[in-house]
């Protein structure tokens, strides 16, 4: 399935865990949520590995170092190596150490897991723009207590011409309360203060996939994640396969409406669906798409949805979602689709 070709949902005759070596998988929304393991994910992850499927944590956060991540993952009942681990400090300090001389001085806006990522390409982190020899400025999510000043510490020295990097550009996190402000509202405040633009490393960009393919071997991924600007547009980017699951901020209408770039090649509820092969997609009869037992058609600007007999609640909502996926995107091409589907939607509980 090439990124050109997604006008609908794949279909897989094999289970996913059997069909490709290595899940990128994302880690919020994804594996966990507020810190607890999301429903079905322990189990599912153990059978695919199980199974023989290579496991890799692909995060943007660049907050904590791959070790601290494979504890918590190990705590949560996911055993975990470090060196499963890949997070967009890891991208953003081989970036920088392909750009300057090693042993350079790095001012760093951001948590430990930056640091620890600059020191593992021989780079040496700093915390003032007074430094002597100064070569970058990278900047990195820090937590919610990283203080006001270190933004003033990275516009000082951008301001003087020093080259500015930055992990990422997710503007939101996710937590336990909520959704909070993320790394790219963060970048924005110094983009303000500066005019400048940074170089930027993590997903959806390429030196992150590069530094995933790199760190994993993977020879034939599969993408896993629950946002669509960021893991799926990531999949497209690197031309693999995405499956989308939907436990993280994605929703049904979000979805419908999405761009090429951001179509997963599979949808399903949750990692569950990584065990099972995909349904396939179709033409139906009279116009419109099919999938399972529901059946998706585009009409005077909306996405009907319709059932087999039997009621809606002996059938997989997830297929009606992926028939109404292959109607709004095909009627979209490659554009957004503007199609009302809240009565399809609402019918399906999406």
């Amino acid at each position: 399935m090439t990124r050109q070709s997604r006008t609908i949902p794949a279909g897989s005759e094999r289970s996913l865990h059997q069909a490709y070596d290595t899940a990128l998988l994302d880690l919020d929304g994804v594996v966990y949520a507020g810190g607890e393991a999301i429903a079905h994910a322990v189990d599912s992850l153990a059978a695919a590995r199980a199974d023989g499927m290579h496991l890799a944590y692909v995060t943007n956060n660049a907050l904590r170092t791959p070790d601290a991540v494979a504890e918590h993952l190990s705590e949560l009942g996911i055993p975990t190596e470090a060196g499963e681990v890949i997070t967009s400090a890891q991208a953003v300090a081989r970036l920088i150490a392909e750009q300057v001389e090693p042993g350079s001085k790095v001012l760093v806006i951001g948590g430990e897991g930056l640091r620890a990522a600059l020191r593992e390409r021989g780079l040496v982190p700093v915390d003032s723009a007074e430094e002597e020899g100064l070569a970058a400025v990278v900047q990195g999510y820090g937590g919610p207590d990283l203080p006001w000043g270190r933004f003033a510490e990275a516009s000082y020295a951008i301001n003087r011409g020093v080259p500015w990097y930055a992990s990422n550009t997710d503007l939101t996190i996710p937590g336990p309360r909520g959704i909070a402000p993320g790394n790219g509202a963060a970048v924005e405040v110094v983009r303000i203060a500066t005019g400048a633009e940074p170089q930027v490393a993590g997903k959806p960009l390429p030196p992150m996939h590069r530094e995933t393919v790199l760190r994993t071997g993977a020879k034939r991924p599969l993408v896993v994640g629950d946002r669509l600007d960021t893991d799926i547009e990531g999949a497209f980017n690197g031309d693999v396969d995405s499956l989308l699951v939907l436990t993280g901020v994605t929703d049904g209408a979000q979805l419908l409406r999405a761009e090429p770039k951001y179509r997963p090649t599979y949808v399903d509820r949750d990692l569950r669906g990584l065990l099972t092969g995909q349904p396939d997609v179709v033409a139906a009869d009279g116009g419109g798409f099919r999938c399972g037992g529901w059946s998706a058609v585009a009409l005077d600007g909306v996405l009907e949805l319709r059932g087999d007999d039997g009621g809606p609640l002996e059938l997989d909502a997830v297929d009606g979602l992926r028939a109404l996926c292959a109607a709004a995107w095909t009627q979209a091409g490659d554009g957004s689709c503007g199609l009302d589907a809240g009565k399809a939607l609402a019918r399906l509980g999406l």
